[in-house]
């Protein structure tokens, strides 16, 4: 079609069923990565603060003219680590995952980034990494345990991860939170 002279009305709905099937492409990759053991390859002293520090970064881009973000602002929480016995890659995909939903899920009336605060707590379990995303859509069912459509599996996928690293995930209240064990 390109060689041709095609009207432009035409070129639209290629370029739209182009992007259709990429993005279908794209969702049923994630499917088959779901339907997969899970191989993690744990490495020592992984910092999930870092992990999401580099991952809010890639999500800095401001919004229109309106001067928004519809990015993620990280509660400083000092020089802190949150590290532990992670796979650094597993996990930086399922964190990217939820916060990529979570940016999708903000509240519409809310012109600003996502908060993500993360804290260390000390349960009977031993030391744990909160992290949460606040001022989100509540929604009327759990997006970590949904398939439909395409974020609804990249975030099962991403709690399959983060249980597979003896973490727990949750969506209460418009706030998405995971625990991960952490070692310092």
């Amino acid at each position: 079609m390109e060689k041709g002279e095609r009207p432009v009305d035409e070129m639209e709905t290629v370029t739209k069923l182009i992007a259709g099937l990429d993005r279908a492409a794209n969702d049923l990759s994630t499917l088959m990565d779901y339907s997969r053991p899970l191989e993690l390859k744990k490495q020592p002293g992984v910092d999930v603060q870092k992990i999401m520090r580099a991952i809010a970064a890639t999500f800095s881009e401001p919004t229109q003219a309106d001067g928004g973000s519809t990015g993620l602002a990280i509660s400083d929480l000092g020089a802190l680590p949150l590290a532990g016995n992670f796979d650094p890659t597993e996990l930086a995909e399922a964190l990217r995952a939820i916060s990529t939903t979570a940016v999708k899920m903000r509240r519409a009336e809310e012109n600003r980034p996502v908060n993500v605060s993360m804290r260390r707590a000390a349960l009977e379990s031993g030391k744990t990494a909160i992290i949460e995303w606040h001022g989100l859509k509540n929604l009327g069912h759990d997006p970590f345990r949904s398939f439909a459509g395409g974020d609804g599996i990249r975030m099962s996928l991403a709690a399959k991860v983060i249980e597979r690293h003896g973490g727990s995930v949750e969506h209460e209240d418009g706030v998405l939170r995971v625990r991960l064990p952490i070692s310092s």
